[in-house]
């Protein structure tokens, strides 16, 4: 077979720190090495490869190991590197490859390749091509290794111990040069740690490095950084039993973050050690692919700690590493952000709602509370409190406003919600810091005492502040069609005010997905199967009862015409002052309190928000109005709405 093509000066380059430059290399010697503390996970490998000239030492990521296994990946392949990285093992520079291609499955040894200096490996003796080329004697997976013979002709045997990079090869013939195998140094103890007794493996300070250096193909590592958030326990069910879970999020000294998750054990072990805002340093754990849905930090990695896992205050740390970072969007910017999507935003506190208590499908009750953001943008958004927020952070929101202070809050880490307009939303992650010490808090609170508390607002998210505090976009029934609203790439948001004239009573509700998922119902339509359960396609699950949910038809008049809308849940229940369960089973049984609920609904003004938005049905394209909010026209605000509006009128001339 004709010699592949190997890169000059490969190992050099590498050795130098060049990740870039996926070069051709042969691999001349593959062994399998036993991996401790991880049964089931099977044998990793170790070779040496070779550009021809040089060679040194590699180990293989575990995702490479069933090349080897499989027998594409032997001795005499020559494989293109396409990632790696460069790891320190106890003074010897090794390469840890990720991901390659192999060209070539089995081919001579090219070249005489010799070990460098640096890599370790002892090399008084030139190594020749022969003894990787079926020298006689040579076998594979050899864990014993023989050296040249002694001045009294005793041979000398040097056995590996698991987990080093030492070369073994079987003894070749007496005047055969030989490839001196290796064996891995011990380790030294730092100086504090000397004349203090036997130190067992790795018993000694792991070295603190960034946390933008850290990767999965370490040995030990410590990290030393700032708690800058920390969830709630979680329980969970699976195939292995019930299970609890905790993560807190770390910030070091250069800006870095990573998320660290305990399960089970550990979290009766860390919970009540990990304070938010302090100093820790943490050591020891596997670091996995980071789960974006649920991760937003921007580290590919994040840490799971483990039973031999240590987290150790530093109480002494205060200033060195910063407390929180921030990246904050406007609230206009929110209006385009993708649902789902994780922000911090900052702004004034106009409005706090009471909390309320919502009762979770599963029996949990969980508590939620609204407030109202604005900020230099124009924009208002509101920010949706769960859990334990509402009576911290939302208890004290709401007394500060009520005694007619307007507090600047910061949100870290908040979640995008696109229904009925653009919401915020807390998660176990996120922070809330009430007149935060930063420099767009005093910003934001010198604009509004200057002119910014009386500045016109307009709400990104459903309104559930008073009609005459917003700056609405009113438009009349027949504007909707006359000025061509919804016609363009986003939906149109406007207020009417509007008396509903018409119930559609043949199909006012759908039968809805009751699973919760997370602190969201599904609500996805469900059908009954076979079995005689409800099956909803999104969950893939069946369940013996199903939930009722608005999709109520109605025709709205005003002084200019009529338009058909449609109202969901919330509106629903609004405009007929009960739930669709309750009306569902009214219809069933027969009950007189269907038609009385249906005409106290009907001849009534309200202030409606709705969304304007042209789409397809079948092959036709018409526009829909989609009723977001409902407010009782209050004639007061509406009195004063109609006023600012002559007077801007009159002020035009």
């Amino acid at each position: 077979m004709a010699a592949a093509k190997l890169t000059p000066n490969a190992v050099t380059a590498i050795l130098a720190g060049d990740t870039n430059l996926k070069p051709v290399v042969q691999v001349i010697d593959l062994r399998s090495i036993a991996v401790s503390g991880n049964p089931g996970s099977g044998p990793r490998y170790r070779a040496i490869i070779s550009d021809g000239v040089a060679a040194t030492q590699a180990l293989f990521a575990s995702q490479l190991c069933d090349l080897a296994r499989s027998g594409l990946l032997r001795r005499g392949a020559v494989v293109q590197l396409l990632e790696y990285i460069i790891n320190n093992v106890r003074g010897i520079r090794a390469t840890v490859i990720l991901n390659m291609e192999v060209l070539v499955p089995e081919c001579e040894i090219i070249g005489n390749p010799a070990l460098p200096p640096e890599s370790g490996v002892s090399n008084s003796s030139s190594m020749r091509a022969d003894q990787f080329n079926g020298a006689p004697g040579s076998t594979a997976g050899s864990t014993l290794g023989t050296v040249p013979r002694s001045a009294d002709n005793a041979p000398v045997t040097q056995r590996s111990t698991a987990g080093n990079f030492s070369n073994m090869i079987p003894r070749p013939s007496d005047n055969a040069q030989v490839f001196q195998p290796t064996v891995q140094p011990s380790y030294r103890p730092a100086p504090n740690y000397r004349n203090h007794g036997t130190i067992m493996k790795n018993d000694a300070p792991a070295r603190i490095i960034p946390i933008s250096t850290l990767n999965p193909y370490q040995g030990r590592w410590a990290i030393k950084a700032r708690v800058t958030a920390k969830g709630e326990i979680r329980r969970y069910h699976n195939a292995k039993g019930d299970g609890k879970v905790f993560s807190f999020d770390l910030l070091d000294s250069d800006g870095s973050e990573i998320r660290a998750t305990c399960f089970n054990a550990l979290v009766d072990r860390f919970y009540e050690v990990v304070e938010v805002g302090k100093v820790y340093v943490v050591s020891r754990g596997s670091l996995k692919p980071a789960r974006k849905d649920y991760n937003h930090l921007n580290n590919e990695w994040e840490i799971f700690l483990e039973s031999q896992s240590t987290i150790e205050l530093c109480p002494d740390e205060n200033s060195s590493i910063p407390a929180m970072r921030f990246s904050f969007t406007s609230i206009d910017k929110i209006e385009d952000s993708e649902n789902n999507a994780i922000v911090d935003i900052i702004g004034v506190v106009t409005s706090v709602n009471p909390s309320t208590t919502i009762q979770r499908k599963n029996g949990m009750e969980t508590q939620k509370r609204t407030i109202s953001l604005k900020d230099t943008s124009g924009r208002s958004v509101e920010v949706t409190m769960w859990g334990d927020f509402c009576n911290r952070e939302g208890l004290q929101l709401q007394e500060m406003v009520e005694c007619g202070a307007f507090p600047v809050l910061a949100v870290k880490a908040g979640r995008v919600n696109d229904y009925s307009g653009k919401s915020v939303g807390t998660i176990s992650s996120s922070q809330l810091l009430i007149n935060p010490d930063l420099a767009e808090a005093h910003s934001l609170r010198q604009w509004f005492d200057r002119g910014g508390r009386d500045a016109s607002t307009q709400s990104i998210s459903r309104d559930f502040t008073p009609a005459a505090s917003r700056n609405e976009i009113r438009k009349t029934v027949a504007q909707i069609k006359d000025d061509g609203l919804g016609m363009g790439d986003k939906p149109n948001w406007v207020t009417v005010k509007a008396t509903v004239v018409f119930f559609k009573t043949d199909t006012f509700c759908y039968t809805a997905c009751p699973n919760m998922i997370g602190d969201r119902q599904c609500n996805k339509k469900v059908t009954k199967s076979d079995s005689g359960n409800w099956l909803c396609d999104k969950c893939n699950q069946e369940f013996p009862e199903c939930d009722y949910k608005y999709l109520l038809q109605l025709q709205i008049q005003d002084h200019t015409g009529t338009a058909w809308a449609t109202a969901f849940q919330e509106p629903g229940q609004e405009l007929l002052g009960c739930s669709a369960r309750e009306l569902y089973m009214f219809k069933e049984n027969e009950d007189p309190r269907y038609t009385d609920v249906l005409l106290q609904g009907l001849h009534r003004q309200y202030l409606l928000r709705l969304k304007v938005k042209e789409e397809t049905f079948g092959e036709e394209r018409r526009v829909k109005n989609t009723v977001v909010k409902v407010e009782r026209v209050d004639p007061s605000a509406e009195s004063k709405f109609l006023l600012d509006g002559i007077s801007r009128l009159t002020g035009s001339y």
